[in-house]
């Protein structure tokens, strides 16, 4: 025998010793949780009343132990082998239902397996056997991962588990790196950097380079830490001077300020960043007059239309296009692999809808649903305790956090967070070549809380756990991963504006309109003063009783909101209304608008100036002048006027934009939504976000270079993907340019 064949032989010899050692592994763990569930259901079944393990004329304890390891036996295989299949066919169920199916669904699990025991002593109450089931489950999965702490397969295995995942066959994934973009939803620079001050986000410090403790001087304003005008900051570059790399350990990423769109929302900059173009998005939501339709951009059919004209505009599918994953997010960024995305959620065809695959993936383990299901429940109690502390301390600003919405949040920051991390983890796994994922947990909290309250900064401290668990699976990732961090936009505070001056914006421009306004407006001094302006503007004598004027018949116009962004137009007119026209209509209302307190600055189309940016005391600056006349925008800093003019350019820009009014002192806005932490318009955080890569990478922009808007965030990451040689990133966009 040749020296070849002797090593061929001892190799064949090793992989075999190999498989065996993994096969007796695998059943000494299977065993261990079969003997701890069993154990399990034998003291539930002493403590619990209507669950019993013998017989009515009673059993030895021999007996009552073969009737509970058979029980154990049973429900475990249940649970492997059905439980896939009843998720499967629940996917029709909405999300939330199923999160609280997941108790009764594993309870009648056991039940079955009680039913099904051949001895025939076993039985439990319907409401016994939830609890049971979801004991037990619990337990499993905890005996299970504790077994595999120190068994690296076996964790790479039971990670693949949580994303309904298994090892592909084929070639082995390429040495180069993979890139993972984890969005923080609506978490800004300054309340980042104030987390990491904290120490509410201890992973971010460390790749930071910090010792939790600030390394700027304490500042959280963005003046000395983080260029709150947008500048590069490559902070805690190493050896760059950066306010990261002060003390400490070294650091691993480069935190950079960016400033968003006018329309500082998931929205346009997810679009803009995944798709490379978000033209013609000029809010959350805006009417269309061509389709008489309003589009808003977490409707299913309005995203699935704004990525195909994304799409059209610049030529290629998206950022993610090829070999990637789209997990949580609006829009697809043309991955190969998408779940819980919104722009696809419409489609039909398949045999499984795609934007529900995270859930299925998911929930097809029962410890899983069980954990998560519990998760949920503590969550929603969490915040109905902390509105009704909220309420009875009188905090100030507050919005209602009644009715449906502890539901809302428990899914946002309970079911969403886990269905996306544990799809991220396959994704990890699978060694997929670029994954971009929402969690979007911070941002329902913050709109309802407050962008820096308890409740906010509780979520914080979740999502940097998050991000600490996905850091440690990517080390068992079959290809080197480099993790960007990244934010669309921030949050700005401030009351709301019906509750400082009792009227809505749709109020305050029907009373412009010489329209009937609600009993609830008129009676406060804000409807008072707008109801006198409309007098002044028509030469009416300021007096009570019934309005004098009377717009033509379907003139009324359609307001929405978008965070202290407003819109305003007039359906029956084909075109954008020109400040002309709208006060040949309305001789009042520009006027009601640009004079409230509440009100910043408009923008509205000139037949003269072709457009033009109204403020206060009769202020009208034209685009063109706006560099050196700011006027009404010089409290909302550098680049409002860059923002405001492509904005301008939109084909749906709506006939009157409004932008609420900014104290650039607490740097607070006034939302036209019911919400104390906003965004959407200009105005404070809300237009900082920040972007957080890795030393390995080119830095995002040039020295002393502003990185400005999603799409310009777009080439960045664009370009990063090219560097790590692992993929070769779409052509370059076109890009529209403002007429």
């Amino acid at each position: 025998m040749g020296p070849a064949r002797t090593n061929r032989v001892g190799r064949c010899a090793g992989v075999d010793r190999g498989r065996w050692r993994r096969i007796a592994s695998q059943t000494g763990r299977s065993i261990t949780v079969w003997a701890v569930s069993t154990l399990t259901m034998l003291v539930l079944a002493g403590i619990l009343p209507d669950f019993r393990l013998r017989s009515a004329d009673g059993d030895s304890a021999t007996d009552i132990a073969v009737t509970a390891a058979l029980g154990a036996g049973a429900f475990g295989l249940l649970s492997a082998l059905v439980w896939p299949l009843l998720v499967r066919l629940l996917l029709l169920v909405p999300a939330l239902v199923l999160g609280l199916l997941v108790f009764f669904l594993n309870g009648a699990l056991l039940w079955v397996a009680l039913w099904v025991n051949p001895v025939e002593r076993g039985s439990a109450a319907p409401q016994t056997a939830v609890v049971v089931a979801a004991v037990m489950s619990a337990v499993a999965s905890a005996t299970g991962a504790a077994l595999a702490v120190r068994d690296d397969d076996a964790y790479r295995r039971r990670l693949y588990r949580l994303a309904h995942r298994r090892h592909r066959t084929g070639p082995p994934c390429p040495s180069t790196p993979g890139t993972l973009f984890l969005q923080l939803d609506g978490v800004g620079y300054d309340v980042l950097l104030d987390a990491v001050g904290k120490g509410l986000m201890p992973t971010v410090a460390r790749w930071l380079g910090r010792d939790g403790g600030r390394a700027d001087g304490g500042r959280a304003d963005g003046k000395s830490a983080g260029r709150g005008d947008g500048k590069r900051d490559d902070g805690g570059g190493a050896g760059e001077g950066g306010h990261g790399g002060a003390r400490g350990r070294r650091a691993t990423h480069r935190l950079t300020c960016w400033r968003t769109d006018w329309s500082s929302q998931t929205g346009a900059s997810q679009l803009g960043i995944l798709h490379g173009s978000n033209f013609d998005v000029p809010a959350f939501r805006w009417y269309e007059k061509a389709r008489r339709e309003v589009m808003v951009c977490n409707r299913p059919t309005s995203a699935a239309e704004l990525q195909a004209r994304a799409i059209e505009r610049t030529g290629h599918a998206g950022l993610l296009a090829g070999d990637g994953a789209s997990r949580g997010n609006l829009f697809s960024g043309g991955a190969e692999e998408q779940a819980l995305v919104l722009s696809i959620a419409t489609r039909r065809r398949g045999p499984l809808n795609r934007s529900r695959a995270g859930y299925f993936a998911y929930f097809s383990d029962p410890a899983n649903a069980v954990r998560t299901a519990l998760s949920f429940v503590a969550e929603a109690g969490r915040e109905i305790v902390q509105s009704t502390r909220a309420r009875f301390t009188k905090q100030r600003p507050r919005v209602s956090r009644g009715g449906l919405y502890p539901f809302v949040r428990a899914f946002a920051t309970v079911v969403e967070r886990d269905v996306v991390v544990a799809a991220v983890m396959g994704d990890l796994l699978a060694g997929r070549t670029a994954v971009y994922a929402d969690l979007v947990a911070y941002d329902e909290v913050a709109h309802h809380s407050g962008p820096t309250s308890r409740d906010a900064e509780k979520v914080l401290q979740r999502l940097d756990r998050a991000l600490a668990l996905i850091e440690k699976v990517a080390e068992h990732a079959p290809r080197p991963y480099r993790i960007v961090v990244l934010s669309d936009h921030g949050q700005s505070p401030g009351e709301t504006f019906r509750s400082r001056y009792g009227l809505t914006l749709g109020d305050l421009v029907r009373a412009g309109c010489g329209l009937p306004v609600p009993r609830r407006a008129r009676r406060t001094r804000s409807g008072a003063e707008a109801r006198a302006a409309v007098r002044a503007a028509l030469r009416r004598p300021v007096e009570e009783g019934a309005e004098h004027y009377r717009p033509t018949r379907g003139s009324e116009p359609v307001v929405l909101a978008s965070g202290n962004l407003g819109l305003i137009s007039f359906p029956d007119v084909p075109h954008r209304m020109t400040k002309e026209e709208i006060d040949a209509r309305h001789p009042a209302l520009l006027p009601t608008l640009a004079n409230h307190p509440g009100i910043g600055f408009l923008l509205v189309r000139s037949e003269r100036h072709g457009g033009v940016v109204l403020g206060a005391h009769g202020a009208e600056i034209p685009l063109a002048e706006l560099d050196d006349n700011p006027g009404p925008l010089a409290p909302f800093g550098p680049g409002a006027a860059d923002a405001v003019r492509r904005t301008h350019t939109f084909p749906h820009t709506a006939d009157i934009m409004v932008n609420s009014a900014y104290d650039p002192a607490d740097g607070e806005v006034l939302a036209f939504e019911e919400q104390i932490g906003s965004h959407g318009g200009l105005g404070g955080a809300q237009s900082r976000a920040f972007l957080l890569s890795p030393l390995a990478l080119s830095p995002p922009v040039a020295e002393d270079a502003e990185l400005v808007g999603a799409e310009q965030v777009h080439h960045v990451l664009r370009r990063w993907l090219n560097e790590s040689g692992s993929t070769r990133a779409p052509e370059e966009p076109r890009r529209e340019r403002a007429a």
